[in-house]
């Protein structure tokens, strides 16, 4: 059935661009519905919204829920770092070793590498920068590499080798007989990791893990490891405390024993051959 709809006239206006235009506007009616026709027009609206929603419920999302007690997320984070931290305050010893070797080798000449990926790469630049630069008190500078830090050296031999070489094959090029290699890693089963110690083991060069819980493939190759138990964040989070630790060991014994710094004397230029010299004493590449 067809409903008749009651109009009245509106008069629109048309903002005209010049007065020939003004003059030649016209006003046209159009149909619009009247008051009496407003409440037939809720009722169609109503009938039209989804069976038992309000007005307010059609075309919105339900309310949030609460919001959580996130001071409590961060306590939690802590509760569970404690027990990493002791378990990092029972290999002291272990990293009071590490630290006075280090000394004695860099003293001596040697050079500290290290690698990691992601977080445990921004740990490992860390560590050996605070040797290329200082910890607290001002020191020699010391050769110390992160491996991932060359990103020219990175992508192209990814892109030449593959991601697993990318850490192994600057292994072989900067790395001496006598050298350290600091690897980090919370699961200690990154492959590139592992290639990297493995190159290290044929070449002479000394390796040490941080890794989370062990024993881990990472541990297992290595000369010595520290494993912490723990989820990746907390280990992380130790692991940089391990580093400091490392550092402070480090400086003590160079002040305790005054050395003046790497040893330099009897660095000449190595005689050709298909490689370079894995001898601190006739590596002239060192720089």
């Amino acid at each position: 059935m067809t409903s008749l709809i009651r109009t009245r006239p509106i008069t629109i206006v048309r903002t005209a661009t010049s007065p020939a235009e003004r003059a030649a506007a016209d006003a046209r009616p159009i149909a619009t519905p009247t008051t009496d026709e407003l409440p037939e027009m809720a009722a169609s609206a109503t009938a039209q919204r989804p069976f038992g929603a309000t007005r307010t419920q059609v075309g919105t999302s339900a309310a949030p829920a609460p919001a959580p007690d996130l001071a409590e997320l961060v306590r939690e984070h802590l509760v569970t770092l404690d027990p990493v931290l002791r378990a990092l305050g029972d290999e002291a010893e272990h990293l009071r070793d590490w630290g006075v070797e280090l000394a004695v080798r860099l003293c001596g000449g040697a050079r500290l590498l290290a690698a990691g990926n992601g977080g445990s790469a921004a740990e490992a630049q860390h560590l050996t920068s605070e040797f290329v630069g200082r910890f607290a008190a001002d020191r020699p500078s010391f050769s110390a590499i992160s491996l991932h830090a060359e990103s020219s050296a990175v992508t192209a031999i990814g892109n030449d080798y593959g991601y697993d070489q990318v850490f192994a094959r600057q292994v072989h090029g900067h790395g001496r007989e006598g050298d350290v290699l600091v690897l980090l890693s919370t699961s200690g089963a990154s492959s590139n990791l592992l290639e990297a110690a493995e190159a290290a083991r044929r070449i002479g060069v000394t390796t040490w893990a941080l890794t989370g819980p062990g024993p881990n493939p990472l541990s297992s190759v290595c000369d010595d490891a520290i494993t912490l138990p723990g989820p990746s964040s907390n280990v992380q989070e130790a692991q940089l405390i391990a580093v400091h630790a490392l550092c402070l060991v480090f400086d003590a014994e160079v002040a305790r024993t005054g050395s003046p710094g790497p040893d330099r004397a009897g660095l000449a230029p190595a005689a050709a051959g298909p490689g370079p010299s894995r001898a601190h004493g006739t590596d002239g590449a060192r720089s």
